[in-house]
């Protein structure tokens, strides 16, 4: 194409982008249906294809679209008919509902990621733009058919699209979304779809596209219910939480593992030995033991006073009352009540029996039901029983269970746990635990008191604003001859108008969920999910009991002591053969000087594992230098200093007690254009898992990678640069 053509047909694009954020920002917009039940959550009147939009909505959609373009790609067809596609669908109000642009799920849109010189699927040409806000800057073309131009379109965009400084958050894919990350994003699989691949092989974007794509596709389901997105580390969660929004959906719960819990937020680690203990399935065993230690029997009998006679209460009573209570079938908190109904009436025909001793005939003692109602009366007002039923059958909160588990070595003993368990800081949670605290609801039953307390403050807040909306409707009705007037406060009460605002629950989806132990989600993604304990998994099934999954991650990374080894041995007992398997294989993040080093190392410790084939090269290989322990904290301020001037992000990665480095754990998942790795021998060293913790630490760089060290550089790192890189070196890969 001439220059003049060239300028001519990105004139033609300004304009039409131009005149979609024009149409944007007018005052009604036709949207696709998926856009229109985003919108809907967010409170907006619609008609069927129709948005009334003043200034919220505006706000919205260029929070949601226009910073990151609405429109990114274009389609010609053989036919002639040429389309274009977006993040979200709009349509032409006054052209029949003519589509304006195409939202990326439909499937329409499908050829803009899946059509080649081989398999063209009827299309002619693809076009795909880079924009700034409303403006295109620029386009490129693979024209489908014509020699030497196929995977033109691919080098050059996704090329641009991954050299691209870092932001302070992950971006959307929508634009530069490759086949083989298509076809799982589309992935037409009701059960659990499993999706591995190596550093920068884009698993967490294609699992957060598969979200939005299911709730395109299935969005009554999946918007009424939420998606829940679990991830490694409240930094992880922030770095990719800006993704969904930016393709137009609102409906996703973020979490931790250790968030898991309706009101803890745990983020402290157990030593690895102890991690292994609690993530095991065998714990279970554990717990189950644990609750049946608290349904005690009386070491000697327990005397209890009534009016007319004192009666004891021994093991053999307390013995027959636990059996009856455990045959119940009922939860720990629900028997109790059975536990207690059974020692009363034991106690009541015993309290009768020493009564009528010697006065009332043997063959009569059981037929006088108002005297062992009157015993009976006696015994449930008695609170010197009531705390010895308390002890031998204690309310128990899942928090009050383990602590007094991990506090007590009698009690680790008695439930046949490792001692290894035993903590004097008994309530301090750890990530680990809170699988463990789970599980105990299902043994003890849920305790509602946090949940009615919850509710009697949400109660007084609706009358405090009951009250005070009364109060402004008696101002506004003030006039001469008031006190002939009927007031508000005369035919309603605060209380009356607290009671009505009750039946609409304002919290958002987010909210209901979080509060909600027994929640359950249309659609679970767990990322890095070789970190996950079977423990942990137990917990996230019960979430979803559709057993709709997608699971990203990488075996090779695993880093926790009771993490996956196999996919199929924690998924099989929960979805048998209703879980899929697919490979990512293209790193798109890590240059291959970069991987070179990262491969090296991970040959040395996962033979088998064939690391991602990287798309560039930058021609800057990675250094390594050695330095004084003093030197390298001057280095490290000196890499920081230098990175702050340009454009980007960086990072500092290193074992614990070296200044201003984070550990490797804390950014997985995460990627910067610059990475330092200090004291790597220190990072090998820190256990079992130092080696797919250097795995991790090497692969975050996207184009610069430096190490420093003080001691012996690790074998599987010497065939680094040994020279320190000048700042000029530090070029953008290409």
């Amino acid at each position: 194409m001439s220059n003049q053509g060239y300028d001519e047909e990105l004139r033609s694009e300004r304009q039409y982008v131009a005149s979609l954020y024009g149409r944007l920002d007018t005052e009604r917009v036709r949207v696709s249906e998926a856009y229109a039940g985003a919108l809907r959550g967010e409170g907006f009147a619609l008609s069927d294809r129709e948005v009334s939009v003043g200034a919220k909505a505006r706000e919205m959609a260029r929070l949601k679209v226009a910073d990151e373009g609405l429109c990114f790609g274009r389609l010609d067809a053989l036919s002639g008919e040429r389309s274009y596609v977006g993040r979200i669908g709009l349509f032409d109000e006054e052209n029949d509902y003519e589509p304006l642009v195409l939202d990326w799920r439909a499937p329409a849109s499908r050829a803009f990621y899946c059509a080649t010189g081989a398999s063209p699927e009827g299309m002619a040409r693809r076009r795909q733009f880079r924009t700034l806000g409303r403006e295109v800057l620029d386009f490129t073309d693979e024209v489908f058919g014509r020699p030497g131009t196929a995977g033109e379109r691919g080098d050059v965009a996704l090329l641009a699209a991954v050299n691209a400084p870092r932001g302070e958050g992950m971006r959307d894919i929508v634009a530069t979304i490759q086949a083989e990350q298509d076809e799982i994003i589309r992935l037409d699989h009701p059960g659990v779809v499993v999706v591995e691949g190596g550093p920068g092989t884009g698993k967490t974007a294609v699992a957060l596209h598969r979200v939005a794509y299911l709730l395109y596709t299935k969005r009554e389901r999946m918007e009424r219910r939420g998606v829940l997105v679990v991830g490694p580390s409240s930094g992880f969660l922030d770095h990719i939480g800006r993704v969904l929004p930016s393709l137009g959906e609102t409906s996703a719960v973020f979490a931790t593992p250790g968030d898991l819990v309706a009101g803890l937020r745990a983020e402290r680690e157990d030593p690895p030995a102890v991690q292994r203990i609690k993530g095991s399935l065998a714990i279970l065993d554990v717990l189950a033991a644990a609750v049946a230690d608290r349904q005690e029997l009386p070491a000697e009998p327990e005397s209890i006073e009534l009016d007319d006679v004192t009666v004891p209460l021994d093991a053999g009573i307390a013995a027959a009352a636990r059996e009856v209570a455990r045959e119940s079938g009922l939860l720990h908190n629900e028997a109790k009540a059975v536990f207690e109904r059974t020692v009363i009436a034991a106690l009541a025909v015993r309290a009768v029996d020493r009564i009528g001793a010697g006065w009332l005939p043997e063959d009569d003692r059981h037929t006088r039901p108002e005297m062992l109602e009157h015993a009976r009366r006696d015994l449930e007002a008695s609170e010197e029983l009531g705390a010895v039923l308390d002890r031998l059958w204690p309310s128990l909160t899942p928090q009050r269970l383990l602590a007094d588990l991990y506090a007590s070595p009698e009690r680790l003993q008695a439930a046949g746990a490792d001692p290894a368990l035993f903590r004097e800081d008994a309530d301090a949670w750890t990530v680990s635990d809170v699988p463990l605290l789970d599980e105990a609801v299902e043994l003890l039953g849920r305790d509602r008191t946090a949940e009615r307390r919850a509710e009697e403050r949400r109660r007084l807040a609706r009358k405090e604003y009951a009250e005070r909306v009364l109060e402004i409707v008696e101002v506004e009705d003030d006039h001469d001859d008031y006190e002939f007037a009927l007031r508000p406060t005369d035919v309603l009460m605060a209380e009356e108008l607290a009671d009505r605002f009750a039946e609409r629950d304002e919290r958002d989806l987010a909210e209901r969920a979080a509060a909600d132990r027994e929640w359950t989600y249309g659609h679970v993604v767990v990322d890095e999910a070789q970190e996950l304990s079977e423990m942990d998994w137990r917990v996230l099934m019960r979430r979803c009991p559709s057993r709709s999954f997608t699971v990203v991650g990488d075996l090779a990374q695993r880093r926790s002591p009771s993490g996956a080894r196999s996919w199929d041995a924690m998924l099989s007992r929960y979805v048998a053969d209703r879980w899929v398997y697919r490979k990512l294989t293209v790193n798109y993040r890590t240059p291959s000087e970069i991987m070179a080093v990262a491969a090296s190392l991970l040959a040395s410790f996962a033979p088998d594992v064939v690391p991602p084939e990287s798309v560039r090269s930058c021609g800057i290989r990675p250094w390594a230098r050695r330095l004084s322990e003093v030197d390298i904290e001057d280095a490290v301020a000196e890499f920081v200093r230098e990175e702050a001037g340009r454009e980007g992000t960086s990072v500092v990665i290193g074992p614990p007690g070296v200044p201003g480095a984070i550990a490797p754990s804390a950014t997985k998942g995460l990627e910067y254009d610059a990475v330092l790795v200090v004291e790597p021998e220190r990072i090998l060293a820190e256990g079992p898992s130092g080696e797919a913790e250097l795995y991790v630490a090497l692969t975050r760089a996207t184009q610069r990678l430096g190490v420093l060290y003080s001691g012996v550089l690790p074998k599987v790192l010497r065939g680094l640069d040994s020279g320190r890189r000048t700042p000029d070196a530090y070029l953008h890969c290409v």
